[in-house]
Formats: structure tokens, sequence, C-alpha cells
């Protein structure tokens, strides 16, 4: 869900995809409905991409909102992002303990906490994808067909990959080479 929900550099607020033109994405956002082209200059990213820095690694930041929406009970949450920079870090130390405290910024947190009041506002509150359990048609379970991809180095799809059909004519080699040279 968090990949079609978008973050535009230099406009406030959270937006969904739409659509893609060419050269643009079409957004509609969050706040009011209004869609509207988003360019390549304006900097579209996907909060799916975006992860948060902890001691160890990078948290997606799905895992993060997922979180905060347990400390929340699945309700806006219980400060306001607007509150000064020691009370926000201590609300995201309580949140994340481990999040990296040089590298994640107060204006960072703020920003974590207003996307999440948004996407619950808005009902959007899948934050982590949940792996399906599909069987193909020969029974085997996703989770087993991505083990045996992964050993086969093939990409992951659960399904038969298609054919691929196009509408040239079958090209005889020889007989083309032949007429190009005029014999």
């Amino acid at each position: 869900m968090l990949k079609k929900i978008l973050s535009i550099t230099g406009k406030p607020g959270l937006y969904k995809l739409v659509g893609q033109g060419k050269n643009m994405l079409i957004v509609e956002s969050l706040a009011d409905g209004k869609r509207f082209p988003a360019y390549a200059r304006d900097k579209a990213v996907s909060l799916g991409d975006i992860a948060i820095f902890t001691e160890m690694e990078e948290l997606p930041l799905g895992e993060v909102l997922e979180k905060l929406k347990e400390k929340e009970n699945g309700a806006k949450a219980s400060i306001d992002p607007k509150s000064d920079s020691e009370t926000l870090r201590e609300y995201m130390e309580e949140i994340l303990p481990d999040y990296d405290k040089d590298r994640v910024y107060p204006s960072d947190i703020k920003k974590l906490i207003t996307w999440y009041n948004i996407l619950v506002e808005k009902n959007l509150t899948d934050f982590i994808e949940k792996e399906e359990e599909i069987g193909d048609e020969n029974g085997e379970k996703q989770s087993e067909l991505k083990e045996k991809s992964q050993k086969e180095g093939k990409p992951v799809t659960g399904k038969k990959e298609p054919k691929v059909q196009t509408n040239q004519p079958k090209v005889d080699h020889k007989q083309a080479k032949n007429r190009k040279m005029g014999e």
C-alpha cells in the first residue's frame, strides 16, 4: 500500500499515485482529492522506498509506522508534530528505541508523525504488506515458489511466465540474404 503513496518535494502532505503519463505521474492529494501531474523535477518519492536509520540497520518506513500504530492503538498520534525537538526525540525513542539519534533529525520525526496522522485519517493503515499463501496450479505455495526461484536464480512471480508473441512474420535469413545480394 505504501508503494502508491508519495511524498513530493516542496509540496505539503501526501499524494496517491493514480496513473502515469508520458514523463509524468498523475497524483491525487490525500488532503483535498485534487489531481494533478507530477513531473520528474518534482522529485516524488514512494513511502515504500523510505527507511529510518537505526543503530544496526535501516528499518523500512512501513515497519516504523506499524510500531507507531501499535503504540497509539490505531488512533492519531498523541503528540503534536510541532512539539519541541526534545519532546519529539523522547517520543521517537518510545516507538523505536534504537533509532540513530545522529542521523534522524527532529524534522524527520515531525514528517513521520504528520504522515502517520494523514494515513490514519484516510484509513490507509495497512503499512506492512502481508505475504499471501497463494497456491499455483500445481498446489505449490507462494513461499515454496519463492525459495525454489531463488535457488534457480529466477524472478518470483508465482505464475508461469507467458510467452511473448509478436505479429511479425518469420523470416528465412538465407532467403533475405539472397534477396539483398541480388541472387
